[in-house]
């Protein structure tokens, strides 16, 4: 298992990759059992990454199967690479997010199972609790479709604010009906929320990005239950989905000893979401 940090894979370097494992395999037996199977994973650089390292490990132990990680900083490139060719599978994102991107840039995407529920959380470094945030407050919301909608219902839940559709899952703040608190929303890169954390109220973190700057989902002042439909997923290109490599990179990663490496780094807050 390999691991890499990027925000974008060259067509160009893949090409020469493909080339290279082309004239090594030539060179070989050529035999069907002297070749290296392997697959390449997309994830968010971080705690993330780690449990994928654990599937990966078992993966290699229990189907002989080579799982490199790439890591990415963003949300964006992942899919991006998946589309182009440059990643097998990515392990990141919800439906509600991955929907949103379908219809936005036309990738023909397709759901190889379930990871965790991260809740996302509202966090403040000003106040204590939802009632002392002052009328006026500023707020940052995560600026993706799917995530900035999901803070936004978490507000609608707590009464905070009323959307004329709470069910609109790709709501931003001209839908909201009333706002009788006068929020001041500001819309964010999800990765860049823990840095602004300090220059708003209150900010809506994912926890990919929340754990690894040191913020507890026990000190949110709003968070998610485990009821969340916002189920992580590993997503493939359309028609993949029932590859046997995928088949074994699910298997591998649905997991107890995945499941504990996910507890011992987020504490509680990742829920697995492949258990009915």
């Amino acid at each position: 298992m390999t691991r890499k940090l990027a925000q974008w894979i060259r067509p160009s370097h893949l090409l020469g990759a493909a080339t290279l494992l082309g004239a090594l395999t030539l060179a070989g037996c050529g035999s069907e059992e002297s070749e290296t199977r392997s697959i390449k994973i997309g994830t968010v650089a971080g705690p993330e990454t780690e449990v994928m390292e654990v599937a990966a490990r078992i993966a290699k132990e229990e189907h002989d199967l080579e799982v490199e990680i790439v890591e990415f900083t963003d949300y964006v490139s992942p899919n991006a690479a998946l589309a182009d060719g440059s990643l097998d599978a990515n392990a990141y994102q919800h439906e509600p997010y991955m929907r949103s991107m379908v219809e936005d840039r036309g990738y023909d995407f397709a759901v190889a199972g379930r990871t965790f529920v991260y809740p996302i959380g509202a966090y403040s470094e000003r106040y204590d609790s939802i009632e002392d945030l002052p009328d006026g407050a500023t707020i940052a919301l995560p600026n993706d479709p799917s995530n900035e909608a999901r803070a936004l219902i978490l507000m609608h839940n707590e009464g905070l604010i009323e959307l004329e559709d709470p069910s609109n899952l790709e709501a931003t703040p001209i839908d909201i009906a009333e706002n009788p608190h006068d929020f001041d929303f500001r819309e964010i890169e999800a990765a860049q929320l823990p840095r602004v954390l300090p220059d708003v109220d209150m900010a809506f973190i994912n926890n990919t990005f929340a754990q690894p700057a040191g913020l507890s989902l026990d000190d949110a002042l709003i968070r998610e239950g485990p009821e969340s439909p916002y189920v992580n997923l590993i997503v493939v290109r359309g028609g993949d989905e029932e590859r046997e490599e995928i088949q074994q990179l699910v298997d591998s990663y649905q997991r107890d000893e995945v499941a504990a490496k996910a507890e011992e780094l987020f504490k509680g807050a990742a829920v697995p979401g492949w258990e009915e």
